[in-house]
């Protein structure tokens, strides 16, 4: 009996693993294919002053002692934060946004809310939850399309300046990170912000995976 358990056990496991692994594909073929249909034409001039304190903010993260860990974890709601030392991709963001007074959580998950059913529901979720919504990329792409500014996505590294956002499709996985105010020693282009399993480090990763977003959000 035990041994049976323990296989339906591992079955389900497999079976939950492959649909949700089958869905961010999805996710991703789906996003890539209608993202030119999301570019604005706002033409909102660029605060120079907003950009450069959310690059200082994300520069500054890189500073701080985060082993990669995505676990769920209860946070208190707004202003909630994993503990310092643990931290994911879209908690650079999270917290680099804090410390210019941009609360990421209580965005996220007043908008998810009244529009529920826009976000992609990779995880099966009937409603939102105010402890991991705002620390997954796909949330994220979609709410900085909505009420930030949606960019074009292309090889000129000039197109990429400091307080962007940017997503990727890394093997097959969505990443995250904060174009800062610094240039590559290397080459003619901005150092990312981001934490890719390192801890927040900043690194000349811009070209490094293919791009699949590309944003400005203002607050």
């Amino acid at each position: 009996m035990f041994l049976f358990l323990m296989l339906l056990i591992i079955a389900l496991s497999v079976f939950v693993s492959k649909n949700l692994r089958a869905s961010k594909k999805s996710f991703l073929n789906d996003w890539s294919s209608g993202y030119s249909e999301l570019i604005t034409a706002k033409n909102n001039p660029r605060s120079e002053e907003f950009s450069q304190a959310l690059s200082d903010a994300a520069v500054q993260r890189t500073k701080a002692h985060v082993k990669y860990n995505g676990a769920y974890v209860e946070i208190s709601y707004p202003g909630g934060d994993v503990p310092e030392e643990m931290g994911v991709c879209t908690d650079v963001l999270i917290r680099a946004y804090r410390k210019i007074g941009i609360d990421l959580q209580k965005n996220v998950h007043e908008d998810m809310e009244a529009n529920f059913d826009l976000y992609p529901n990779l995880w099966g979720l009937g409603g939102t939850d105010t402890n991991i919504d705002h620390r997954r990329v796909p949330n994220l792409m979609l709410f900085f399309s909505r009420k930030g500014e949606v960019l074009p996505i292309t090889k000129n590294p000039k197109d990429y300046l400091p307080g962007d956002i940017v997503a990727w499709n890394t093997f097959g996985l969505t990443h995250i990170g904060l174009v800062v105010n610094v240039p590559s020693p290397e080459n003619s282009r901005y150092m990312i912000v981001h934490n890719f399993g390192n801890g927040p480090e900043m690194v000349d990763f811009l070209f490094s995976h293919k791009i699949i977003g590309h944003f400005r959000y203002e607050g």
